[in-house]
């Protein structure tokens, strides 16, 4: 972490204290948070070593904020190329592997140009080698076949993936609230 304010984003939890989303996580700027707490929206759960200063006030930086209203989350999860990279857990579909959120893209099962739709149940993750090699085939014109079949996941079972790649930075005092239901060792 930088020593810029910049850097002193807050977790901001529901009012249940659930993280809204894991994957981005709920992050807010510090700006926003201070908006948040003046206006009295948001309860105070943890704080900085830092301060901001005005000319008659000095006030902790909060590092994690609740909502005091529940918001609750939605019914359906967008279709993004990202959540569909997450319900994949990153995993080309056709030759297995891992990558990188930036060597990814997508391919259409039923291609396009055959009547393939955008879709949850139409649209898989792919490696650049293996879309390339597909082209606008049939899988069994190539004989490639997802290791999965696609569908629609729901928002928790993204947000339980989102949980399995935490971001480069946490802050130790989000730590309680991002694995709180994770199984305790027994010391």
């Amino acid at each position: 972490m930088d020593g810029t304010l910049n850097s002193c984003h807050a977790l901001v939890l529901n009012a249940d204290f659930r993280p809204l989303s894991y994957f981005p996580l709920s992050l807010w700027p510090w700006q926003e948070t201070i908006k948040a707490v003046f206006l009295d929206r948001v309860n105070v759960v943890a704080e900085y070593d830092r301060y901001i200063h005005s000319p008659t006030t000095q006030l902790r930086l909060p590092s994690v904020i609740s909502l005091k209203e529940y918001v609750p989350p939605a019914r359906r999860p967008a279709f993004t190329r990202f959540n569909v990279f997450l319900r994949d857990t990153f995993d080309c579909q056709y030759c297995g592997e891992r990558f990188r959120p930036e060597e990814l893209t997508f391919d259409h099962v039923l291609p396009r140009s055959r009547g393939g739709q955008t879709t949850w149940e139409n649209v898989v993750t792919a490696c650049s080698d293996c879309n390339l090699r597909k082209g606008n085939r049939l899988p069994k014109q190539v004989g490639m076949h997802p290791r999965k079949r696609p569908y629609m996941p729901t928002v928790y079972e993204l947000q339980e993936r989102g949980r399995a790649f935490p971001p480069n930075y946490l802050h130790e005092s989000w730590s309680d609230y991002l694995y709180w239901d994770s199984e305790l060792d027994p010391a």
